[in-house]
């Protein structure tokens, strides 16, 4: 149960992060000619958040080998993109939703082959 608590938390950092760093760098009046340009709350809060799943991350890995906890964190890719299109309306095609399915497939094979 703890493990699947930090999956939960790892994600949701992830998840927020992405979401807070694309919307930091996208903000209107933000200058893309320089780093300094970027510099707002939202990329800060995206930094801390990237950090708060990294250490979730670190508990993962404590109890799971790598190449299993690696495979179980690519949820985080279906969670972004599900989060971009929910919140930000960015489109997904059919191909992308191809692509979600297969790596939903490949979690679901590590998932039974762990024992």
């Amino acid at each position: 149960m703890k493990l699947l608590a930090a999956f939960s938390c790892m994600i949701f950092f992830t998840v927020t992060a992405n979401l807070l760093l694309k919307s930091g760098v996208a903000e209107p009046g933000v200058s893309q000619t320089g780093l300094s340009g970027f510099i707002n709350w939202r990329v800060f809060s995206g930094l801390l958040s990237f950090g708060a799943g990294v250490v979730f991350y670190m508990l993962i890995l404590t109890r799971l080998p790598l190449n299993v906890a690696q495979s179980f964190a690519s949820i985080q890719f279906v969670a972004v993109i599900l989060a971009s299109w929910l919140i930000l309306g960015e489109p997904i095609g059919t191909m992308r939703w191809f692509g979600i399915a297969l790596i939903s497939l490949g979690i679901v094979l590590v998932g039974i082959t762990v024992s």
